[in-house]
């Protein structure tokens, strides 16, 4: 074997091995990544998750409003990325506990009984006005003792949690996606997707809460959601004695 050759033959063994190599860093990399999702969502390989849906508050039927099932698409489409299984249940058949698979709730607690459950239970400083009548507090949010009042397709807010039960072996979390519109369900949904690198560095595998408003969604649908606060503590935290609150909030 000439000189010719032999560097003929050693340049292709060399970048054969720098392919394998730049082969299994990225795979190394992908995996990592994922594995941190599936932590995040508590998603690991082959687990079973649970979708709880609402009904549509505007219907008189038992029926679904479509931004809804779009959030519940954006849902399954996670839950399919971390290798996991989904079930969807209505929320009048969600009879269980929760900590054992992860749970993605979604619609607030005026059409959603489930998620009233889990604010009563996990987030006492969060009251809904769920009052049909209208004025100026239908739908308001108050947490701890401010309160946040809804002027429809303008400016709109949507709770995003995640919570644990906080027990020995019951490590699956709970995704609340409490929100004044069916629109704002889905934009905090689409928030999660794209935002859940970010909120999994910064908060780990620990319960958040975080209220963001939903701007101008008669121009912009779901797309343009802006973090207000973290606001974990008032939530978590019991409602201060009734008294009027301090502040309201309005698009400026």
């Amino acid at each position: 074997m000439n000189d010719d050759v032999r560097n003929i033959v050693l340049g292709v063994v060399a970048a054969g091995i720098s392919a394998a190599l730049g082969w299994l860093a990225r795979t190394y990399l992908w995996k990592r990544k994922l594995r941190r999702k599936q932590a995040f969502f508590g998603l690991p390989d082959h687990s079973e998750s649970l979708l709880v849906v609402n009904r549509d508050a505007g219907s008189p039927d038992l029926a679904v409003h479509r931004y809804d099932v779009f959030a519940l698409l954006e849902l399954a489409a996670l839950i399919k990325d971390c290798g996991a299984h989904a079930e969807v249940i209505t929320q009048d058949a969600a009879r269980q506990g929760f900590g054992e698979r992860t749970e993605f709730c979604v619609g607030g607690p005026g059409s959603n009984r489930r998620m009233a459950a889990h604010l009563h239970a996990m987030l006492p400083g969060v009251r809904v006005n769920t009052d049909p009548e209208p004025g100026p507090d239908r739908l308001a949010f108050q947490i701890g003792s401010e309160r946040y009042r809804m002027e429809k397709g303008l400016s709109e807010y949507v709770l995003l949690a995640r919570l644990t039960a906080g027990q020995p072996g019951l490590t699956r979390p709970v995704f609340l996606f409490s929100g004044q519109t069916a629109i704002t369900n889905q934009a905090a949904t689409r928030y999660l997707a794209r935002n859940h690198e970010r909120l999994a560095r910064k908060y780990g595998n620990n319960t958040f809460v975080l209220l963001l408003k939903v701007v101008n969604s008669q121009a912009y649908g779901p797309d343009v959601a802006e973090l207000v606060a973290d606001v974990t503590r008032a939530a978590q935290a019991p409602l201060p004695a009734p008294a009027a609150p301090r502040n309201s909030h309005r698009a400026s």
